[in-house]
């Protein structure tokens, strides 16, 4: 009965948090840049090209800033419609309710007769306590409220030690195991219910509650550590590194931040065309730290012995149960074949760098670890003169949103339309919210968009269930409400809100998460949408990427914001084709984190320190030599939310390249083929194995053969 909010971030953002983090001033450079370059264009030699001044309702609600006045006397309704939530100390109140609720539904739960009744009246109870657990994790962290964020945040403690009392209750554990273990009651019931019931227990057995009370006094103690352990190593993953100024050179020191007799490294500085300020950073800001290589070490012994508890040989087996791929095994051999197959391509691309390496720097030819990111958009760049610039003025936010909306309405007949939000239901006055309309079928659900930049906010691009849908008693449904996050720059009085293509990128592909939360309609809000196997949930929205690189569907969406003129075909191809460019050592890289994870989350005791086995992972899975007296893994904050997960970006883009090159890429916006894809596979979240909804998608099982085929096959050309 675990709360969690459903919060995804981009892998390209992920490796920016991990890596470089983009700052903001950039972005709004670049976007004060197009601005400034297409206004010159427009008065330079094109005098009759149209400014266009009006937008669509929708493209004017995110193109312009919002004007809106509530008059004093309207009844503030509360954060997302919730009443108790119009000031901080109403969290207090709203926690309260739910845990009333969840009082009272547990008796019902104890009390229910043997039956399928057992399983909606679980899930209402995990209703009951994500509804403000979720709500108040968002707030938590977005809001610019102190006083609200730290209302909120003891609710999500509060709530939490309630759910880790309810996970220990023994008799509300018989009630469910009865059911299960009663053969001709549980054949009778649905697949989805039968799926829940499932989750449920095994939730269950996530605290230990079928062990004998000495080892579940052990499991739940482990897991208390475990979750302290991995926020002090993820926090340590962020850690600026001090040293001492002298032993830098003049030359070199100020290209960092000096701090008085400190110089402060933040970042691998990976795009500084300076050899030695790359080296410089890279040997610093990887350098070994003993405490977080403790704290690591501890993490994974902590999670070997929790999942040794509950019955597994490693924890990887035990997270990877209810996936895709469902153990370790089957990721190891995926992940195998890959690396095999990548290698031939991953070697020419090498020589490539080592070439272009000797060309920048004739004087220290030796290609290292901390030239590859600069090279390869050097090379880009010197090779088709990608600018981000150029394409900015073509995606405006507006404009994108329109692209998104006639995307959705030619695919499943719905369309993203504004709405005016109550006074006291949002957090920050420039969010707006969308609701998400069918011709027939009505309100699917909401989508709340905070996409501009303030003070305080997580620079990220993520997708948060504040509510999940599911059928109520009265045979209506809950309708879902979801949160997308981004760090755009607003727009101004003189122009509108400009994307590069990446972020554009990005944006679509947090919209095909809402929309997975909008489609699905599983009767339970436990598997509703993004809550499913993980290796699965980023599938939805990594095939949304294939559309945003798509000239036959960027062409009806794709205009400049001034002329209205249509983003060049060749812009595109060759934005495309840059992209290509040193795709098989990208691959190679995800390949060598992924089987590093698998590594640490297998069988213990580790055969060598971690630095040591992420040394071997690297000489043997990636194709760029390793640095010695440097652990870039120590910086892997991956590692304590996706602990042996972090194939799945791999694995869901392997399905999802399939699933395009299957179905839609031959007609991008056909309407069967999108209905055929909600029904199959949108409209059941984690209600059903995700494997077979994959299977009736395409009409065949994948094999690890297949996906390493779909995988390899958008790299080696």
């Amino acid at each position: 009965m675990y709360w969690y909010s459903t919060a995804f971030i981009s892998l390209a953002w992920a490796q920016i948090l991990l890596h470089m983090a983009n700052p903001a001033s950039q972005v709004a450079l670049l976007r004060l840049l197009s601005c400034h370059s297409s206004r010159m264009g427009s008065m330079i030699g094109s005098e009759s090209k149209r400014t266009v001044t009006t937008w669509s309702p929708l493209a004017a609600t995110f193109n312009t800033k919002p004007k809106r006045k509530y008059v004093s006397l309207q009844r503030n309704v509360g954060l997302f419609e919730m009443t108790e939530l119009t000031r901080p100390d109403g969290f207090a109140e709203a926690e309260r309710q739910s845990l009333e609720e969840a009082d009272e539904l547990v008796t019902a739960a104890i009390a229910a007769p043997t039956g399928q009744e057992v399983v909606a009246i679980f899930d209402k109870l995990s209703d009951a306590l994500c509804r403000i657990a979720d709500l108040a994790d968002f707030i938590r962290v977005a809001h610019p409220d102190k006083n609200f964020s730290k209302a909120a945040e003891q609710t999500c403690l509060n709530v939490s030690a309630a759910v880790e009392k309810l996970n220990t209750n023994t008799e509300l554990h018989n009630s469910l195991k009865k059911l299960l273990e009663d053969r001709k009651i549980y054949d009778s019931m649905d697949e989805e219910s039968r799926t829940v019931a499932k989750l449920f227990m095994f939730d269950f057995e996530q605290s230990g509650i079928h062990l004998p009370e000495g080892e579940r006094k052990e499991f739940v103690k482990l897991n208390e550590e475990a979750m302290i352990l991995g926020s002090r190593f993820l926090q340590g993953t962020q850690t600026a590194v001090s040293v001492d100024k002298k032993l830098l050179p003049d030359h070199l020191k100020y290209s960092f931040t000096v701090d008085g007799g400190q110089i402060k490294v933040s970042s691998l500085h990976a795009d500084n065309p300076d050899d030695l300020v790359r080296e410089a950073a890279y040997k610093i800001y990887l350098y070994p730290n003993q405490d977080q290589s403790d704290a690591l070490n501890q993490l994974l012994e902590c999670r070997h012995k929790l999942a040794n508890l509950a019955g597994f040989s490693t924890f990887a087996d035990r997270a990877l149960r209810g996936t895709m791929a469902k153990n370790s095994l089957t990721v190891t051999n995926f992940l195998e074949k890959a690396s095999e197959m990548v290698l031939p391509s991953a070697l020419d691309e090498l020589e490539s760098l080592k070439e272009a390496k000797a060309r920048h720097n004739p004087s220290s030819k030796n290609l290292h670890a901390w030239d590859t990111h600069f090279l390869i958009q050097h090379i880009r760049n010197e090779k088709y003169k990608v600018n981000s610039s150029d394409f900015m003025p073509y995606f405006s936010l507006g404009a994108c949103m329109e692209g998104l909306d006639m995307i959705f309405q030619r695919l499943y007949g719905v369309s993203l339309e504004p709405v005016e939000p109550k006074n006291g239901e949002l957090w920050s006055p420039d969010v707006q919210k969308l609701a998400v309309n069918h011709k027939e079928e009505g309100i699917l659900g909401y989508i709340y968009c905070d996409f501009f930049d303030h003070p305080g906010k997580p620079q990220q691009d993520c997708h948060f269930t504040i509510r999940g849908g599911r059928l109520l008693d009265d045979s209506t449904y809950q309708l879902p409400k979801v949160v997308l996050t981004c760090s755009f720059s607003p727009p101004t009085s003189s122009c509108p809100t400009l994307l590069t293509h990446g972020m554009m990128e990005n944006l679509f592909h947090e919209c095909g998460h809402a929309m997975h939360s909008m489609l699905a309609r599983t009767r339970y809000q436990h598997v509703t949408g993004t809550r499913c196997a993980t290796d699965f949930a980023e599938v939805p929205s990594i095939l949304m990427e294939y559309f945003a690189n798509d000239y036959r569907v960027l062409s009806r969406f794709a205009r400049h914001y001034q002329s209205q003129e249509t983003l060049p075909e060749e812009m595109i191809s060759k934005l495309c084709e840059s992209k290509k460019m040193f795709a098989a050592q990208s691959l190679q890289t995800q390949i060598c984190y992924s089987m590093f994870d698998q590594v640490l989350h297998g069988p213990h005791p580790l055969p060598k320190t971690t630095t040591e086995i992420y040394e071997d992972i690297q000489k043997n899975y990636s194709s760029i030599p390793y640095v010695q007296n440097t652990a870039w893994h120590l910086r892997f904050g991956h590692l304590v939310g996706y602990g042996a997960k972090y194939y799945s970006y791999l694995y869901s883009r392997a399905v999802a390249h399939k699933i395009w090159s299957q179905c839609f890429r031959k007609d991008p916006l056909n309407r069967e083929m999108g209905e055929r894809y909600r029904h199959t596979m949108l409209a059941h979240g984690g209600g059903k194995e995700a494997s077979l909804l994959v299977e009736n998608m395409l009409g065949k099982k994948l094999s690890t053969d297949d996906l390493v085929e779909s995988l390899i096959s958008e790299v080696v050309r």
